[in-house]
């Protein structure tokens, strides 16, 4: 009778799979809680401690790691001695491992587990069970996905049995989950600090000695950047790896790039807000009353570069906002979820994505769960990896008012003219945005929605006159009395100059210039309100 050992912490799929081993002769083995669940569910189970002839101890740390168990996973079936040293000493063989690891990487996600807890999380047994068997996959079958529960089933059903080649593909998946499992545990471990007062997990304070990432391939995608270049999608850090297309054709490398966009400018708002992005820069940002007012608003700013652009929403798809967008031709669409009569209407343009998030949550969840700030990012160049922690304007987390009060005591107005109530407002929304558009950058916007952009210039002059050249085209007098924002410090008063000839009335830059003096006194010239933030935001 052929025997399989099952041990699992994910439990999907768990008893459909159990049931047709036994319907197939297989004897189950098991341990702990998989196989009180087994039995709950009607199933002959025996236990790991009557294969060993020991008990579970030590609150379950051992169990499984003994000769009676690995001498069964790991003896050679086309060796005689494997065989004989197996009967000598009474061990069965064991021709399925079907086990996956303690959930130790959703205890590190909570920072607020306690290091005890988080260590007690460590696998020891299963990943021993699956490396013996992926070691041994030419005659032990290793399983430590749900997902090949069902292919797995159709193998045995075969008359020749699994495949070689199913059995590698599983030994292969089988190493990189233990490897994806260690790499997990190196990289917490580099968040702990120990002293004699015992272990704790800090805010992270620069970056670990070490680096193990671990990912875990989604998809082929089509190309890369371009059609000569090959790509992939990978997932990692728990964090929004390109999530769930509900609809529309299969997602690019730049729709993948363009999304991500989106998402980061629509994720600093906790009001409903849009973000509109065409080549990983934003046509139009705005908030509103409602998703779709938002929406609207967004696409507005700048109506004819918004012509096959990537949304972001921080807010579910109603049926209103879905009759706007498809009102436009957009490519590609990232929200918190798809309301049922808003699905409708947007299958009608069946070649545009929608994406969300693979776990739908609520508003407050999805902007927590897709938190910029909770991780870092990973950047190749030629003979390395850069690595950062990710950027996001937090000085402009809580508003601005008229007296300059705000959790970030380095904000300061610099100029003899305070901004007013409205200023302070249109200032906030204009950092916040201006963080995610590339550098150099200067945008000018209202305090709701943008008003034009000037991104990725060598000079900020070039930048204030690309951003006055495309409100142009829609009014010559857009920008008077708006703000405009600098996402590092104007050095020069040319470039003060110029944002003062397009219309704005108040300005914000992290200062630190040299030339601050010079600048400063451009802006009194000029009448302007200008608000050092003492912090810049480059993104290149």
């Amino acid at each position: 009778m052929p025997r399989a050992l099952l041990s699992v912490s994910d439990k999907t799929g768990l008893f459909d799979l159990a049931h047709g081993l036994a319907a197939r002769g297989f004897e189950l083995v098991s341990t702990g809680g998989t196989a009180k669940a087994l039995q709950e569910a009607g199933l002959a189970v025996l236990a790991v401690s009557d294969v060993t002839g020991f008990p579970e101890m030590m609150d379950g740390r051992v169990k499984t790691l003994h000769p009676m168990v690995h001498g069964g996973i790991l003896a050679r079936r086309d060796r005689p001695d494997d065989l004989a040293a197996a009967m000598t000493h009474g061990i069965t063989m064991i021709d399925m491992v079907v086990v996956n690891l303690y959930p130790f990487v959703q205890a590190a996600a909570n920072p607020a587990t306690p290091f005890d807890l988080l260590i007690e999380e460590i696998d020891i047994g299963g990943p021993s069970l699956v490396r013996a068997a992926a070691k041994n996959f030419q005659h032990v079958l290793v399983v430590v996905s749900p997902d090949d529960y069902a292919a797995v089933l159709d193998e045995l059903d075969l008359p020749a049995g699994p495949s070689a080649p199913f059995r590698f593909d599983l030994a292969r998946k089988a190493f990189a989950h233990t490897a994806s499992y260690d790499t997990a545990i190196a990289s917490t471990l580099t968040t702990v600090t120990a002293n004699d007062a015992g272990f704790s997990r800090p805010e992270p304070v620069g970056m670990p000695a070490v680096l193990s990432v671990g990912l875990r391939k989604v998809r082929d995608l089509r190309y890369g950047e371009n059609p000569h270049q090959a790509a992939a999608l990978y997932e990692g850090f728990d964090q929004y790896p390109g999530g769930k297309l509900l609809q529309g054709k299969e997602l690019s490398y730049t729709n993948l790039l363009d999304l991500d966009a989106a998402a980061r400018i629509v994720l600093e708002f906790t009001e409903p807000a849009a973000s509109v992005i065409k080549h990983t820069n934003p046509c139009g940002a705005a908030t509103g009353s409602s998703a779709v007012d938002a929406y609207v608003r967004a696409r507005d700013a700048d109506r004819l570069s918004s012509f096959g652009g990537i949304v972001g929403l921080n807010r579910p798809i109603d049926a209103d906002t879905a009759r706007a967008i498809v009102s436009t031709k957009i490519d590609a669409v990232f929200a918190p979820a798809v309301d049922a009569d808003a699905g409708s209407i947007l299958g009608t343009k069946p070649d545009m994505r929608v994406v969300v998030p693979v776990v739908l949550l609520s508003d407050d969840e999805v902007r927590a769960r897709f938190d910029p700030s909770l991780d870092v990012e990973l950047r190749s160049i030629l003979g390395g990896v850069l690595v950062q922690v990710r950027d996001r304007a937090t000085e402009a987390r809580n508003p601005w008012v008229a007296d300059g009060d705000s959790a970030d005591k380095a904000l300061r107005v610099v100029t003899r003219r305070q901004p007013t109530a409205e200023e302070w407002q249109a200032l906030r929304f204009a950092w916040r945005v201006c963080a995610h558009v590339k550098s150099n950058t200067v945008i000018f916007t209202s305090a709701d929605r943008t008003l034009a952009i000037g991104a990725g210039q060598m000079s900020r002059v070039d930048a204030v006159n690309v951003a006055r050249m495309t409100a142009s085209r829609t009014n010559p007098e857009l920008l008077r009395g708006s703000v405009a924002a600098s996402d590092a410090f104007i050095p020069f008063r040319d470039g003060l100059d110029a944002i003062a000839a397009a219309g704005a009335t108040a300005v914000v830059q992290p200062g630190g210039s040299m030339g601050d003096e010079k600048v400063i006194a451009a802006a009194d010239e000029h009448g302007l309100a200008m608000v050092f933030t003492g912090r810049r935001h480059f993104r290149h």
